[in-house]
């Protein structure tokens, strides 16, 4: 049996047509790599070699004698600075206390009360060129009343500490 000249075109685009397909989808003709079986999230990282340790070149060196640690131990104390008096104690309620610091305030030569907000515990005064708030705050021992300057730093101003002694000294009795 012989096969004519146009049977062969189409027997031949079949072949060719089987062959993609077979090759193309069909895993008989693929090798498995268990790689990339998983789920995407579930394979492995692959880092490049010259990414898996830090940057190091940079890096200050390491002594490589005695040890070179210093410890609070070992360090000279700071020379004490001189404390101003910026805060005391009054054992009573901190609300009992607010309320006995106003008339204090107001009979102080030079000072004045521009506001008071009892609920944060503080009047906001002005004492000749100084502007500082009086803060009465609870404590375990009862209260403390302190001056505290506009950035929340302890006020040790000379008039901050006028008005303090003031206070130490009326609230005392």
């Amino acid at each position: 049996m012989q096969l004519s000249r146009s049977m062969i075109r189409p027997a031949l685009a079949v072949a060719i047509a089987a062959t993609l397909v077979a090759t193309a989808g069909c895993s008989w003709f693929r090798k498995d790599n268990a790689l990339y079986t998983a789920a995407p999230q579930d394979r492995p990282l692959e880092v490049p070699p010259d990414l898996d340790r830090p940057d190091t070149s940079s890096a200050m060196p390491v002594p490589s004698s005695g040890t070179t640690s210093v410890t609070r131990s070992g360090m000279a104390a700071p020379a004490a600075a001189p404390q101003a008096s910026n805060g005391f104690t009054v054992a009573a309620p901190r609300d009992e206390v607010f309320g006995r610091i106003e008339p204090v305030l107001a009979g102080i030569e030079g000072v004045s009360v521009v506001s008071k907000a009892q609920l944060l515990g503080t009047y906001d005064v002005d004492a000749g060129d100084s502007k500082f708030l009086v803060r009465v705050s609870q404590t375990d021992s009862g209260s403390y009343v302190s001056a505290v300057d506009p950035r929340g730093v302890a006020a040790t101003g000379a008039d901050a500490v006028r008005v303090i002694e003031a206070l130490r000294a009326a609230l005392a009795q």
